[in-house]
């Protein structure tokens, strides 16, 4: 009893660290969002973007609102976009979004990241074009036909749709764009008056690796660590 005890306790922990990363990470994006487009969801269509992803990761509203009205003010952060490029272990290409008030020390731990996983960071350009930069929606699917909304938001910039299981086990409908489309799609389905569940933009890879368990662990063991970084947004990989 007493293992099983600690076990639902470290499970508890670990979903408690993986929330408090989420909902850093979309304050971050909050305050890129007001910074550029100013405080108001109504004429800055990225801020409506990331209070949608909010939502979606249940985020308590009063927290949305307190971090914009953080972004508005003078003491608001100013961060950084850039992104790192790398190998992990077996050959597979990682790409890694990184929202920084200090490129330097950012730069100091993605490298210790790649070195302790066994991967090795490399120079701007060196694994980007194995990706293509999409823009990607998440729409709840319920009473919707696929091929329907499809033709409907062709018009707009869609390149594919597909549907896909969402995290409660719910069926999505995933739109993709070529990014420079982001802001067209996402005013088609708005339009449409669609419900999103998130939108994102990703860096989709163009060809994937398959690796054996055993490989693959070494792979995923590399991208927590870089997940768990504090300046971390994102991680992309080419693992199939």
């Amino acid at each position: 009893m007493g293992r099983d005890f600690e076990n639902r306790k470290q499970a508890m922990f670990k979903r408690w660290d993986r929330m408090a990363k989420v909902f850093s990470r979309i304050a971050k994006d909050l305050t890129i969002a007001v910074k550029a487009g100013g405080p108001d969801p109504d004429s800055n269509p990225a801020l409506r973007r990331v209070i949608q992803n909010a939502r979606a990761a249940n985020m308590p509203k009063d927290k949305v609102e307190a971090a914009i009205k953080r972004a508005a003010g003078q003491d608001a952060e100013d961060y950084q976009e850039l992104v790192y490029e790398g190998y992990a272990p077996h050959g597979v290409a990682v790409l890694v979004t990184t929202a920084t008030d200090n490129p330097t020390r950012t730069i100091a731990n993605i490298r210790v990241h790649f070195n302790k996983g066994n991967g090795s960071l490399g120079t701007s350009g060196s694994v980007n074009y194995l990706f293509k930069r999409m823009g990607v929606f998440r729409i709840d699917a319920g009473g919707l036909d696929l091929e329907e909304t499809e033709l409907a938001l062709i018009d707009h910039g869609l390149e594919d749709m597909e549907q896909a299981e969402g995290e409660k086990g719910e069926t999505l409908l995933v739109a993709r764009c070529d990014f420079n489309e982001f802001g067209s799609l996402q005013s088609g389905i708005e339009t449409l008056g669609l419900e999103v569940v998130s939108a994102e933009s990703e860096y989709v890879p163009l060809n994937t690796v398959q690796l054996d368990d055993a490989q693959v662990d070494d792979v995923l063991a590399l991208v927590d660590r870089l997940e768990q970084d504090d300046d971390v947004q994102q991680v992309f990989h080419t693992l199939a």
